[in-house]
């Protein structure tokens, strides 16, 4: 009987034999298999660039603006103008369908000076949660806490690029600013949390609501003195927010005078349903670069078939007379059936190496520098797929016309051309 070794070495040796068809067969399937790795990752890089983004909004936030309400629903005409408020604040936290409520006033028309520079930047008026609520990430220093709005405290926090063009390579931390004219003591910078190509939130400076409120409450006529930027929450259900958004729907519509089903009175953005949305649009995504990948994956299967086939059909009279001389059908489809895994298994493997290297090279060169995107990175369940449907095709296509050679009579098989 023979041995493992003797088996290996047979199947080594046929496959020198033909040097051409064995590279022709192994460039196939590693091409088939380095095609669905990139293609499938691809799609994998695009979902994961875009998650990224919106994690750095934060996680499960809605954010509802200021709007108007139509006379008639779906109607633009007659329109009533409406401003979020404390009070919506207040209510809101009353609700179990949310679990974290803040509110936000902004303005983008007041002048910030330091001792070295000058700028005019978003300032926003926010609470201690909001840190928790959004993505700021704090870099050095503190955020806002509960003493800066209970004392209308005058404090700041800088974004990155604030910083940058108020105290340009000086240290900030207990220094001061003026934002039009009224001294604020910086106690903190946070990290930078610009998306992509866009920095807009690295401008900001934040100050304490109550503080913000007191000097720079928003200017218009009939303008409630307690009216908000915007408010943003996250429900209390992660990743579903149905409930929260219509406990929130109810309550600015009983707040403000108007039917809660008129959905053109809210301006909001619901950051579950985009990245739902983005999901359900790059699952379809993957599903047609894996189809293509696919389909180049069916061809290298056809091709190994092929060569396979007609490997086995020119070793006919090598088997009838292997078979003369004493060797039984269980060695002959032994030797053929090591013969398709490893040409495949090892190919796969080439493959597999050469894509993520590839991918492993563009993301050294591309990785943040596509706004919204990564690079492609390698996907093991396709690594899976890939391997093993080739491995199967290459085994099935030995082994089965080498049983079909194996059962015909030693003289019979000799005959063969």
């Amino acid at each position: 009987m023979q041995s493992f070794q003797d088996i290996l070495g047979e199947v080594f040796r046929a496959m020198l034999a033909n040097k051409l068809r064995t590279f022709l067969t192994m460039f196939g399937i590693a091409w088939g298999v380095g095609s669905l790795l990139v293609l499938v990752g691809l799609g994998e890089g695009f979902r994961s660039g875009q998650q990224r983004n919106l994690a750095n909004v934060g996680n499960d936030v809605v954010m509802m603006w200021a709007s108007t309400v139509p006379a008639v629903a779906n109607q633009h005409t007659a329109m009533r103008a409406y401003k979020l408020t404390l009070r919506d604040e207040e209510d809101l936290r009353k609700l179990p369908e949310l679990r974290a409520v803040t509110a936000v006033l902004s303005r983008n028309d007041l002048y910030e000076v330091s001792a070295w520079s000058n700028t005019s930047m978003q300032v926003m008026g926010v609470e201690p949660n909001y840190s928790t609520v959004r993505f700021v990430p704090v870099a050095h220093g503190r955020f806002l806490d509960d003493a800066d709005v209970a004392s209308h405290r005058r404090v700041a926090v800088l974004g990155v690029k604030a910083a940058q063009i108020l105290f340009p390579g000086h240290p900030l931390l207990g220094e001061a600013i003026t934002i039009n004219g009224t001294s604020f003591t910086v106690v903190g910078q946070v990290e930078s949390i610009a998306r992509g190509g866009q920095d807009f939130d690295d401008q900001k400076v934040y100050i304490p609501l109550t503080t913000m409120g007191e000097l720079y409450a928003m200017k218009g006529s009939n303008i409630p003195i307690d009216a908000i930027g915007s408010l943003q929450y996250q429900p209390t259900k992660h990743g579903d927010s149905t409930a929260a958004v219509a406990a929130v729907h109810r309550t600015i519509a009983r707040n403000h005078g108007f039917d809660a089903s008129m959905k053109d009175a809210f301006e909001e953005w619901d950051t579950i349903h985009m990245s739902q949305l983005i999901g359900k649009i790059f699952d379809a995504m993957d599903v047609f670069l894996g189809g293509v990948g696919v389909v180049t994956l069916a061809l290298g299967a056809v091709g190994i078939i092929n060569i396979m086939l007609v490997s086995v059909t020119e070793r006919t009279r090598e088997i009838g007379l292997r078979k003369a001389l004493g060797a039984t059908k269980r060695g002959i489809l032994t030797q053929f059936f090591w013969e398709g895994l490893l040409l495949t298994t090892i190919s796969g493997l080439v493959g597999v190496g050469l894509s993520a290297g590839f991918m492993a090279l563009l993301q050294a060169l591309f990785t943040g520098k596509m706004p919204g995107f990564d690079p492609p990175r390698l996907v093991w369940w396709s690594v899976g797929l890939a391997i093993g449907s080739l491995t199967l095709c290459g085994i099935v296509a030995g082994v089965y016309p080498a049983s079909v050679a194996a059962n015909l009579e030693p003289v019979e098989a000799l005959r063969r051309e």
